[in-house]
């Protein structure tokens, strides 16, 4: 029985280089990205955080499908938001580069979309855990796709550090936005789907005995 994957590289330590290369920039744009959301934070005193959520069957919460992500409610939602924006958007930018970058603005429209849908009256959403609900599927989701190495270690930290993940995208808490969850959550899966092929597998080391024919039993005489 032979395993479909890739041969071993011919260069492997071009090949380290690429992978750590490709690391050290998924690490480099999460931190940006968790920076920016530290300085908005910041300045959220003087912004009209209120006209810039999602306000669910309003035409001024259209705006908020825009910036609600870049908004946060207590120092508490801003640290766990960071938290998980540091391990999912490594993760997912060192395994799948290509498919993280198109994956984010789905998963960013997807979770504002689905809150002014399905959100009540009077309701305001910020935060950007609907995008990151896009990245956890998004991991989970390619893991099921493409059953690689990677994929599957990928998947599974995915699953082990956001286990709520499940949960999280229905009605269980009423101080969490299950919509914006939700709707990013079907950005992400929507995204594997379209994109699993944007990032090529890792090539790996091929083991003898993947190569060695299978024996077929001649029949006997009777």
């Amino acid at each position: 029985m032979h395993l479909p994957t890739d041969a071993y590289p011919d260069d492997p330590k071009a090949q380290r280089l690429h992978d750590k290369r490709r690391v050290q920039r998924a690490v480099l744009w999460t931190v940006a990205a968790a920076f920016v959301l530290c300085v908005i934070y910041a300045c959220q005193g003087f912004l009209p955080v209120d006209a810039l959520t999602v306000t669910p069957g309003t035409a001024a919460g259209w705006l908020g499908v825009l910036t609600a992500p870049l908004l946060h409610g207590s120092p508490d939602h801003l640290l766990s938001n960071v938290a998980a924006l540091l391990l999912l958007g490594t993760l997912a930018g060192s395994v799948y580069p290509r498919a993280t970058v198109r994956t984010v603005p789905i998963a960013w429209i997807g979770s504002g979309v689905m809150a002014w849908f399905l959100g009540d009256a009077g309701s305001h959403h910020l935060g950007a855990s609907g995008v990151l609900q896009g990245l956890a599927y998004l991991v989970a989701t390619l893991g099921l796709l493409r059953r690689d190495r990677a994929s599957i270690a990928a998947a599974m930290i995915a699953f082990v550090f956001s286990g709520g993940m499940l949960v999280t995208v229905l009605p269980y808490d009423p101080t969490i936005s299950w919509q914006s969850h939700l709707g990013g959550a079907l950005g992400g899966i929507a995204s594997a789907i379209a994109f699993r092929h944007a990032d090529p597998p890792a090539p790996r080391q091929r083991y003898s005995w993947e190569d060695e024919p299978e024996e077929v039993d001649s029949p006997s005489s009777m």
